[in-house]
């Protein structure tokens, strides 16, 4: 993992020695460990900033109001225009931009998180969506210099799955559940209806 590692920030870095802000997506589906992944990538990557797709996450008040609180974290619990819309401000490089991010611990979005200064040459986004083949999902890779897709097994995904809600307390019954009846489901639909990505790393 560390030479791969390297050699995207090798990649990395020659795109952005033009002076030009480059934005990375790192896409995979959830329990495949973007957020380890993208914290090595960061730390290897000077002066890079990571702007979170999760802190779009719609608040558990609107979720319960919509029907759509045990289905958080599919595509559609998403502010997902709202993430265009950043990256697109993003892109522009045109002024400081404030971007939201997700507090697990209170389980909400926290806004104004996340401060990107104009001087920030290199930005590093992750989430689930990135490369989704859904309206508005699909309109994002344009605005993206280069695409990473993490792989992961469909029986790895669902082992880490199960052991993230027991690490949160529940039964193995319960575990199992949440598992299947939300997670699973919206890990497969990011394996069946992604587009391709530029690069693809396997991390398991």
């Amino acid at each position: 993992m560390a030479e791969q590692i390297q050699a995207l920030v090798d990649e990395i870095q020659q795109l952005a020695s033009t002076g030009s802000r480059v934005i990375i997506a790192i896409a995979g589906p959830p329990a495949a460990g973007k957020s380890t992944f993208v914290e090595s990538l960061q730390q290897a990557t000077a002066g890079s900033v990571v702007v979170p797709m999760d802190g779009f996450h719609l608040d558990n008040s609107i979720l319960e109001s919509r029907g759509l609180l045990a289905r958080k974290g599919s595509p559609p619990t998403f502010d997902a225009l709202g993430y265009y819309h950043l990256i697109k401000r993003l892109r522009a490089d045109e002024e400081i931009v404030i971007a939201p991010t997700f507090d697990r611990a209170a389980d909400l979005s926290r806004a104004g998180a996340i401060e990107i200064p104009r001087s920030a040459r290199i930005l590093l986004t992750e989430g689930n969506y990135l490369l989704l083949n859904q309206q508005p999902w699909q309109s994002l890779p344009e605005l993206f210099d280069l695409t990473i897709k993490l792989s992961v097994p469909e029986a790895i995904l669902s082992e880490r799955l199960v052991q993230r809600w027991l690490d949160h307390g529940l039964s193995a019954e319960a575990a199992l559940q949440r598992a299947e009846q939300n997670d699973l489901p919206n890990a497969r639909l990011v394996l069946e209806a992604s587009a391709k990505a530029d690069r693809i790393i396997n991390n398991f």
